[in-house]
């Protein structure tokens, strides 16, 4: 599988989200990435489906929306019914984790489990065959722009070994402190969907920092 990348708006400036989603998308843009915080299971609030319902109008990329909140249950229909076509959420936030993926998968969309730095990777046993994708946050969730954290590498190798062990070709993702100097290796540990926030959004030319970092996660030198 080639590697994927997944901007994420979060760091775009929020009176332009129309530029700078056409802009990573005319760049070669894999997915858009959208950041969903309730102010509770983490402390920022961020974007609703009215965002992503807008969004489907503009983008012909998935929206791949993380939903950082409390009781996910509540809210999945609401970006199902917005147009999200890849929705994940945090195992801890969900009572019913199985139910949760499911009501993701009946709808026709791609379901994914996110695991937070000091998550197990034990609470993916008794799941892992329903699961359309994971993602592996390398910063705690609910801001933009943190260090990544470097033991999250170890645990994106165990992961991808966990995954191909049980015969299964689930897709990792990782989010938070994707950068250039750190892109490769993290394809190299297993990492098949980058998502990055700042390192394109946060720097003088978006376009020339994506176009690297596509570079660079697809094994090339330089720039």
């Amino acid at each position: 599988m080639s590697v994927r990348l997944a901007p994420s708006i979060l760091s775009a400036d929020p009176t332009r989200l129309k530029e700078a989603v056409r802009l990573v998308e005319d760049l070669g843009a894999d997915l858009i990435h959208v950041d969903v915080m309730d102010g509770h299971y983490v402390p920022n609030l961020t974007f609703g489906p009215g965002l992503v319902s807008a969004l489907k109008r503009i983008t012909s990329l998935p929206l791949d929306v993380h939903l950082m909140v409390d009781e996910p249950d509540r809210i999945i229909p609401l970006f199902l019914k917005a147009g999200a076509d890849w929705l994940s959420f945090h195992p801890e936030a969900s009572t019913h984790v199985h139910r949760d993926l499911h009501q993701i998968k009946d709808a026709g969309r791609k379901a994914g489990l996110v695991l937070n730095p000091a998550t197990p990777l034990d609470v993916l046993s008794e799941i892992l065959p329903d699961l359309d994708f994971i993602l592996v946050m390398c910063v705690n969730p609910g801001w933009g722009s943190q260090d990544f954290i470097p033991s999250c590498r170890d645990k994106i190798r165990r992961l991808r070994k966990r995954i191909a062990d049980s015969g299964l070709a689930v897709p990792l993702a990782v989010d938070g402190g994707v950068k250039a100097d750190n892109i490769a290796a993290l394809v190299s540990d297993g990492a098949e969907i980058l998502v990055a926030g700042s390192a394109i959004f946060g720097h003088p030319d978006p376009a020339q920092s994506f176009l690297r970092l596509k570079r660079l996660a697809g094994g090339e030198k330089g720039a």
